[in-house]
């Protein structure tokens, strides 16, 4: 599918997620189909925990990319705070100087997705820009399963960089850790 025109972006707050938590759900259940049928750490479930938690994060913005009325794809993402676990779950520790938070030091880039017929369009990357834009971290940081190289090779092109890999859950797989500078 070529890129609609019509394609339009909002930005959410925390205090709008219930009127998009459904949209959310449902996309994730389309986009990780496979994977919920696969493995319970990517069940439903435990993505509207995880969508809980990192919504209740201070700064915590999502982008929804509408064609029309239909949402195609959205990411979501929150700082990390001063006192954060993110970094505890690396395989091979990062030097202090790398890992400290202040609250306003690293945005996690939590979720990015779009529905299949909108994929290779380029609208993967207007979301995420969008998300990026008029944020005041100095840096971005993501998790990606090795076992999508492409989707790895895309952050590349990005700007993000391989910083180690980590396990952010006892039951979840063993993700890439990405960093991207945003200023």
């Amino acid at each position: 599918m070529s890129q609609s025109p019509a394609i339009t972006l909002a930005r959410y707050g925390t205090d709008q997620l219930p009127a998009i938590r459904a949209t959310l759900v449902s996309l994730y259940g389309e986009v990780y189909e496979k994977e919920i049928a696969e493995d319970p750490f990517f069940s439903v479930e435990r993505f509207e925990q995880r969508l809980q938690g990192h919504a209740s994060r201070p700064g915590w913005e999502a982008v929804v990319a509408y064609d029309g009325g239909e949402a195609a794809g959205y990411a979501y993402a929150a700082a990390l705070p001063e006192r954060t676990g993110w970094w505890s779950h690396m395989l091979t520790p990062l030097p202090a100087e790398e890992i400290q938070e202040d609250g306003q030091r690293t945005l996690a880039l939590f979720e990015l997705m779009v529905r299949a017929p909108w994929r290779k369009t380029g609208l993967a990357a207007r979301i995420h820009e969008e998300l990026l834009a008029n944020r005041q971290e100095e840096r971005v940081t993501l998790l990606v399963e090795p076992g999508h190289p492409k989707v790895k090779a895309l952050y590349e092109r990005w700007g993000y960089h391989h910083i180690g890999d980590q396990q952010p859950f006892p039951d979840a797989p063993i993700y890439a850790t990405m960093l991207r500078l945003l200023r």
